[in-house]
């Protein structure tokens, strides 16, 4: 059944500035043409995300559909707005630079076709969302993944690099990833850490690279860090990246895509459903590749089936 009214969150900046234009020669014609009611909102600076949805979730009475035009990032920051997320039914309309949620669920690249799976042919299915807390009681959350230490770390990078957009443009977004990797790969300091595992005495790492806490299969643009995460089993997948030399990580992240980084000594699944990580000095935290700040200790906890999505 056909909601009243959908409230749709435009990115206008999402996949290098062409948010704006796929709404205003795509989306919103069709939109016209269905006869569907709909309100629009944009967003012009960090933060209106969340504040949008924040306002419509408050002002809505009952059941509301929110639907997100935009990347993984503008996901993650309608999150944390939204209010009774249990009232929420969440569309997507994917035009990030990476996507990983609709890579997962299958949900077109085309936004006429992410459209139509929204307003007709989609179903609305359970899907769980994660959370982390920091030691100071601040929490995120986030609906494909969070990291902590050098994927973290990339993203910070990535979100203020020059030539991100441009190689968006040209429809070579990864090689922004993959330069800013290297850089990190090889500044990348020392750091031990440890994971305490639904409770469990704690697994040390020794030196730990990174850990990957995932929902998803993909995260970066489509590196497959856990083949088995299902957003619907109320578990969290972990990656976790430790004791191996630097220029055998090379050669290792690059099988990721295929999922098969696992054969690599030094690279380790977990699972549980809550995950304390502490380092032994602060690192990046990302929540779907936003990054706010650095921790040394932060827990990761997986909500079961907390919002209603349609794919």
């Amino acid at each position: 059944m056909r909601p009243l009214m959908y409230h749709i969150i435009i990115n206008p900046r999402s996949r290098s500035g062409r948010g704006l234009k796929i709404w205003k020669e795509a989306v919103e014609p069709k939109l016209h043409a269905d006869h569907i009611a709909y309100r629009n909102y944009f967003s012009e600076r960090p933060g209106d995300v969340a504040r949008l949805a924040a306002e419509i979730t408050s002002a809505v009475e009952g059941p509301v559909t929110l639907v997100i035009l935009g990347g993984d990032g503008t996901v993650n920051e309608a999150l944390s707005g939204i209010r009774d997320i249990s009232r929420v039914t969440l569309g997507y309309i994917p035009t990030g630079s990476s996507n990983d949620l609709a890579r997962d669920l299958d949900i077109p690249k085309d936004p006429l076709e992410a459209l139509e799976l929204v307003l007709h042919k989609g179903s609305t299915h359970s899907m769980d969302l994660g959370a982390v807390t920091y030691s100071d009681g601040e929490t995120r959350p986030f609906a494909v993944s969070c990291g902590i230490g050098f994927d973290a770390a990339v993203c910070e990078e990535a979100l203020h690099s020059k030539l991100k957009n441009l190689f968006n443009r040209l429809g070579l977004g990864k090689l922004t990833y993959l330069g800013i990797a290297l850089k990190q790969l090889f500044g990348a300091k020392a750091i031990s850490g440890r994971l305490i595992l639904d409770g469990k005495p704690p697994v040390n790492m020794g030196t730990l690279l990174f850990v990957a806490c995932m929902l998803h299969r993909f995260e970066g643009g489509g590196f497959m860090f856990c083949p088995d995460a299902d957003a619907s089993d109320g578990i969290l997948d972990l990656c976790a990246v430790g004791d191996l030399p630097k220029l055998l990580i090379l050669f290792a992240l690059p099988t990721a895509f295929k999922g098969k980084h696992y054969r690599f000594k030094g690279i380790t699944p977990y699972r549980a459903k809550t995950v304390t990580i502490e380092t032994s000095a602060p690192l990046w935290v990302h929540t779907d590749g936003e990054v706010t700040r650095k921790s040394s200790r932060i827990t990761v906890t997986c909500s079961h089936g907390a919002i209603n999505m349609i794919y």
